[in-house]
């Protein structure tokens, strides 16, 4: 598995060839994508010619570039990055979080989270922390607190998942799945290495793939049991990396009767 920063300290040829290659294009595919000469690509690719921002923009369109490494490739050219990343209390994401602020309270009883790209836990509706808390002290883990770490910490929620070794197996699969572009970074990497931590982690890549339509996760306590799939909402045509980067996640109950 290639990550983005393994690139990021190289020229903007190699960072282009990098995500070309990665979408499983040659140059003369990406010309005809694109309506840019493969000569000029080539030019480009090999440093005898420096893009203007609209081949940039286009080739990152057509490659599915995310947005954080499309500010690289600018930069990489002596140009500004334009894609920014603001905060969540700034009114330049005000429409964003007005939607999930509506969303969160509508998805009660059942839990829903807000993550980063990370699946660090930035906000919830008010039935998330009461349902894993009524399993584990959530107070007593490091914020930002990470549902990954959650749920593969012997110490988290582990020991009260069904089947968790199929579980577990499905939420990597995710990560990959889920990742920005595609492409798994640096720091996802190094959550990935920190999760291999726990035992049994590393035997879960001969866990086979299942081929249900959702994946259940049935949490146990007692005589209780709670069985939930998720759907996921990511934002549609995002401008900004915070926007591009966030998934809201809400689980929804298994049983007919939704209870």
């Amino acid at each position: 598995m290639h990550t983005q920063e393994h690139v990021q300290e190289h020229e903007l040829g190699n960072l282009l060839r990098y995500w070309r290659r990665q979408r499983g294009k040659s140059q003369l595919d990406l010309s005809l994508d694109t309506g840019i000469s493969q000569r000029h690509l080539s030019f480009v690719e090999s440093g005898r010619s420096t893009p203007s921002r609209e081949l940039l923009a286009t080739v990152s369109e057509k490659l599915d570039i995310p947005l954080r490494v499309r500010n690289v490739l600018l930069l990489a050219s002596g140009y500004a990055p334009v894609y920014e990343e603001p905060s969540w209390d700034i009114a330049q994401m005000a429409a964003v979080t007005k939607a999930i602020d509506r969303m969160l309270p509508q998805q009660e009883p059942h839990p829903a989270l807000v993550l980063d790209r990370y699946w660090n836990v930035i906000k919830t509706n008010q039935a998330a922390p009461r349902f894993f808390g009524s399993f584990v002290d959530l107070e007593e883990r490091p914020r930002p607190r990470n549902l990954l770490d959650l749920m593969f910490d012997p110490a988290g929620m582990r020991p009260f998942v069904e089947n968790w070794e199929l579980v577990a197996a499905g939420l990597l699969q995710r990560v990959y799945r889920e990742a920005i572009g595609h492409v798994v970074d640096q720091k996802t990497m190094e959550l990935l290495k920190t999760l291999e931590k726990y035992p049994g982690v590393k035997a879960l890549s001969t866990i086979p793939r299942t081929h249900s339509p959702v994946l259940p996760i049935t949490f146990v306590k007692g005589s209780e049991r709670f069985s939930y799939f998720s759907l996921i909402t990511t934002v549609g045509t995002p401008q900004s990396i915070t926007a591009q980067e966030l998934r809201i996640e809400c689980m929804f109950p298994l049983e007919a009767d939704g209870k």
